[in-house]
């Protein structure tokens, strides 16, 4: 099967999603988001069109990673080839991290016309939804850009058919109010 990447597959992120990572990266999003970290990816004729089984051999010669991160662009816009490399990934024992624009409630929708989009859902383990929004940007926000979007428990999801978002995710108070509570000592 087909599938359009950004750029080749990425061995060694720790910024896109829990542990030691390999990124997967999608070409083609519609959202535009002001503000993308990644606008190059948005072209759906930009990058280039490789085989998922080349991506796959790739992906069963890596060596210590946690887990794989479908990124992009939006791999919901390339549900099939986004579906059989998920379900590769959880074969090798990796998890799938899954970003996207889409919020979850929007994926579920979407579901009762599209079935492959339920069955994508249910090969993700962790769903950062919902689009960049830049006057919600946030340093404080792991692993996303915005405070609006979510990091998603998607198994548990399913289960409740409502989001179930990870706690220790969870934007905590800005740092610096919390460092304006402690006292802090000064060394002379």
């Amino acid at each position: 099967m087909k599938v359009r990447l950004a750029a080749n597959l990425q061995p060694d992120s720790i910024v896109d999603g829990e542990g030691v990572r390999a990124v997967v990266w999608m070409q083609g999003c519609s959202h535009n988001c002001p503000g993308c970290h990644n606008p190059i990816t948005h072209d759906f004729n930009g990058g280039f069109l490789t085989d998922t089984e080349d991506l796959k051999r790739d992906i069963r010669e890596l060596k210590l990673v946690d887990g794989i991160t479908l990124s992009g662009g939006d791999p919901m816009f390339q549900i099939e080839a986004s579906l059989d490399i998920a379900k590769f990934c959880h074969e090798c024992g990796l998890n799938v991290w899954c970003y996207t624009g889409y919020t979850f409630e929007q994926l579920l929708a979407i579901s009762t016309k599209n079935p492959k989009m339920l069955e994508l859902l249910q090969e993700l383990d962790v769903l950062v939804d919902g689009k960049f929004v830049l006057a919600k940007k946030s340093l404080d926000a792991q692993f996303r850009g915005s405070s609006n979007q979510r990091i998603i428990d998607v198994p548990n999801s399913l289960k409740s058919n409502r989001a179930v978002c990870i706690k220790k995710y969870e934007i905590k108070d800005n740092i610096k109010n919390q460092l304006k509570q402690e006292e802090v000592p000064i060394f002379i």
